[in-house]
């Protein structure tokens, strides 16, 4: 259990229980009246020969590992052996608890182990068999009550044979641990088919424990659990690829006590409407498909210690007979579609432990009950439209650890705290006003802080939070509101222990203090849109770990930091909008910036040529794997299960916004907006994985290179407002995601390419080049103008398979790209659509993303 978030150890934690209770004690027989006869000791050894000792293979054990057969020793008699229980009258070997013990090799069908034909209880869980099929012997030990072959990777199908063991209480064949079934990493080898799993409900009549998770079970058709044992008690069946309908009555067992069908996506079905009754301690469908309203007929399970319904299809209104369950002790009903209020009910619930609320419907105010839940330690009610003034329990509460209200529409001041336990809280995005309470002093639990997104002003008092020693799991994110001030001198401290400092988009001026110490840990500083001025402190390059550097809209008076190079992590820097200025020259280290993506240094005073130096060294634009999936800068904390994504504001197409996610495959380059001068260096051409390129508004001169037509990922460019001249090169014709292309108020002359994307672009893009002609121009090039080939028709992929093109490619670039067509696909997919989650349909092609305007300030578009 240690190995999993918070999150999830106390989701499972009550079927942990039940599993742990039908373990055999693996302590040996130290009262067995006769010695163990040579046969079985002989059958132990040679077992044992199979498989050597790899600690490696029960890494997943959520008990004490060890090698217990590493006690086995035939001058001793075996049922002394570690693992090992005997009949106190015959001798026989009855009981054999290998779980947690190291094994690691095959288990054929022709091992000594089935010559122990008087097993009554066979435990081999947390090994790693390597892949081995599930033998048909097993079927051969008919005396067998308990049989665990759990998470030690068994392949192929189970056996029909399993079905004959008649006298089996519990069963467990799950082939995944806990954590691979939650992150979804986990690829099932094992499958369990209708006829066997038909024999299993059809023979095992005094069975009360089965678990099959992981186990691939597509195949069978859920109408077959209407046989379940009326001995049953506990059912797992997470992570199962369960399709079609679970059958209602399965609820209604008489003597279910958990019941699980955890991250089965595609099995659908409602809980039962009325006459639900039955002893049901633990049920959890989440990850499911589930829908439906949750029936007030809920209310009956007066059992119900734990409830999941996480990221299903469940509506309508909370339950008010929930209220009733007065044992429940955990309460999941995050990521559905429920709507209407919270009901006061709830409050009612003295033994509840965690109400997990978030990403709903959910409106009104928190339930006011100064008696509210007093046994409560994790409340998260983020992501949904809850509004009014946050309740004073809140903020009394004595054992509230986890406090999450994000992502809502909650107005007035932050309360003083009167309790000292939170260590988590997370009031971003809502309209909170006032100023930070000065009593977050007195947390000294408090290991992570997020206020950004509201409303709060005045005086940041820095002396609140050198009082938190403990404000290490990561963040301090203070951004989007309208705090003043200065930032002290003691920042440096907090560098030290910090990984995020997000402070942008506020009021705060002065300079960067110079006391960024060696050993600061920050990999993300964000200080973007305030009225910092002064040199830029030399003192960040102690932050060896730097991953993210904005500073951008600022007032900054300083030449390039050239100390940069020293930041060897660092992907992202922005300056943008600052007073830097002269020539930014060469780089004298070899490796320096080596995996930036993401460079803005516009809207400054540079001058000179472009840094030729620096650009042959961001290998970060070079060559990168796109097959791989989608992913985010981002940092967990495992912990809470929380991942909090890095942000930044670029100029992208023309829009100057803010990527509240960045994506890791996003690479850009923008140096528009200064006196750099000279020709454009060809070596661009070689940061083939670039999705954006603006040089616009400097002096350049000379041609276009044709070298950057190799871009073949480039969304947009923006060469406009220099003196270049010569030709359009006829190789950007080849670059099929240009959605955005200005060359305009140049010297550039001749015909302008035709075909693919250059279609789609219209006149502001070439406006200001007397020179030009051709379509989109009313200026028809005249005979003398040099030809360019026609467009092919024909196109062929990277592997040389032939495609048609046609409007669709183009499209593909026209409306906003791969980073903005279909990443936005993919994020709408991964989550419900959040209230400022809008359609945008551009030239025919739509394109959904995530756009809003906050408070009058920049829009922010989530990747």
């Amino acid at each position: 259990m240690r190995y999993l978030p918070i999150f999830y150890q106390l989701l499972f934690f009550p079927l942990f229980l039940s599993y742990q209770a039908t373990l055999p004690s693996s302590s040996s027989s130290s009262s067995a009246t006769q010695l163990c006869s040579h046969d079985q000791s002989a059958a132990l050894i040679q077992f044992k020969a199979l498989f050597s000792i790899n600690k490696t293979a029960s890494k997943h054990c959520e008990i004490r590992s060890y090698p217990k057969t590493n006690s086995w020793r035939e001058s001793i008699d075996c049922c002394l052996w570690d693992g090992v229980n005997c009949d106190n009258i015959t001798g026989q070997v009855i009981s054999l608890d290998l779980s947690c013990s190291w094994l690691s090799g095959t288990l054929p069908s022709s091992s000594s182990l089935f010559l122990l034909s008087h097993l009554q209880r066979l435990d081999l869980s947390v090994n790693d068999f390597k892949k081995s099929k599930i033998s048909s012997k097993f079927g051969l030990f008919s005396s067998l009550t308990h049989l665990d072959l759990s998470r030690s990777w068994f392949s192929g199908r189970v056996p029909y044979e399993i079905s004959y063991l008649s006298k089996l209480v519990s069963l467990d064949l799950s082939s995944a641990s806990a954590i691979d079934l939650i992150s979804q990493s986990f690829e099932s080898v094992l499958k369990l088919e209708q006829s066997t799993l038909n024999g299993i409900f059809r023979n095992l009549t005094e069975v009360r424990d089965i678990s099959f998770d992981g186990i691939n079970m597509s195949s069978v058709d859920p109408n077959s659990f209407m046989n379940l044992s009326y001995s049953l008690t506990s059912v797992s069946l997470t992570g199962c690829d369960l399709r079609g309908t679970f059958p209602e009555n399965s609820f209604n067992l008489p003597k279910i006590k958990y019941l699980t069908l955890f991250n089965n996506p595609s099995l659908s079905g409602q809980l039962p409407n009325s006459n639900w009754s039955s002893p049901l301690e633990d049920l959890v469908v989440s990850g499911t498909s589930f829908s439906g309203e949750l029936p007030e007929s809920i209310g009956n399970l007066k059992s119900l210690r734990g409830l999941g319904l996480i990221r299903s299809n469940f509506l309508g209104s909370i339950p008010r007979s929930l209220g009733n369950l007065s044992h429940l002790g955990f309460l999941f009903l995050s990521y559905n579609n429920f709507s209407g209020k919270i009901p006061s009910s709830l409050t009612n619930l003295t033994q509840l432990r965690i109400l997990a609320l978030n990403f709903n419907r959910l409106e009104g105010c928190i339930p006011d009950n100064p008696n509210a839940f007093p046994n409560l330690g994790f409340l998260d009610l983020s992501d949904n439209l809850l509004s009014g003034t946050t309740p004073s329990w809140l903020y009394t509460h004595p054992s509230l650890n986890v406090l999450d209200l994000g992502n809502n529409q909650f107005i007035g001041h932050i309360k003083e705290f009167q309790q000292s336990v939170l260590d988590y809280i997370n009031f971003k995005n809502n309209t909170f006003q006032g100023t930070i309470p000065r009593s977050i002093s007195k947390l000294v639990n408090l290991t992570f802080l997020d206020l950004s997104s509201n409303s709060l002003n005045g005086t940041i008092s820095w002396d609140i939070f050198s009082k938190l020693q403990n404000l290490t799991l990561v963040i301090l994110d203070l951004s989007h509101n309208n705090l003043s001030g200065i930032i002290p001198q003691c920042i440096g401290s907090f560098s030290k222990s910090l990984s995020s400092l997000n402070l942008k988009m506020n009021k705060l001026h002065g300079i960067i203090p110079p006391t960024f110490a060696r050993g600061c840990g920050l990999k993300n500083l964000n200080l973007n849109s305030n009225h910092l001025e002064g040199p830029l402190t030399r003192s960040i390059s102690n932050c060896k770990d730097l991953e993210v550097l904005d500073l951008g809209n600022n007032k900054i008076n300083d030449t390039f930091p050239h100390w940069i190079v020293a930041l060897s992590e660092l992907q992202v820097l922005v300056l943008h909008s600052n007073k830097f200025q002269g020539w930014i020259g060469a780089s004298k280290n070899p490796q320096s910036l080596s995996k930036l993506r993401i460079i803005d240094l516009s809207q400054n005073n540079f001058f000179g040529p472009l840094p030729i130096s620096f650009i042959k060294n961001f290998k970060g634009m070079m060559n990168l794997d796109e097959g791989k999936a989608v992913r985010y800068m981002e940092e967990r904390d495992n912990a809470y299960d929380y991942s909090y994504d890095y942000s930044v504001a670029l100029v992208v197409k023309g829009l100057e916004i803010e990527l509240v996610k960045i994506l890791t495959v996003l690479t850009t380059t923008d140096l528009s907006g200064n006196n750099f001068e000279g020709e454009i260096p060809r070596v661009i051409g070689e940061l083939n994985s670039l999705r954006g390129l603006n040089l616009s508004h400097n002096n350049l001169v000379g041609h276009v290179p044709p070298s950057l037509g190799n871009l073949s990922q480039l969304e947009w460019l923006d060469l406009s407002s220099n003196k270049l001249d010569g030709q359009i090169p006829r190789e950007l014709v080849d670059l099929t995601f240009l959605s955005f292309f200005n060359v305009s108020n140049n010297q550039l002359v001749g015909p302008i390419p035709q075909g693919k994307q250059f279609n789609t672009f219209e006149n502001d893009s070439y406006e200001g080049n007397k020179g030009l002609c051709g379509l989109p121009l009313s200026i028809a090039c005249s005979s003398n103008e040099p030809r360019q080939p026609p467009p092919s028709m024909n196109s062929h992929n990277e592997d040389g398979s032939k495609f048609e093109f046609g409007w669709e490619v183009v499209l593909i670039g026209y409306g906003f790209g791969f980073i903005f067509g279909v990443a936005m696909g993919y994020v709408a997919f991964r989550a419900r659509k959040p209230k400022w989650f809008v359609t945008l349909v551009e030239g025919g092609h739509s394109s959904k993303q995530i756009v809003g305007e906050r408070k009058g300030r920049t829009n922010i578009l989530r990747l």
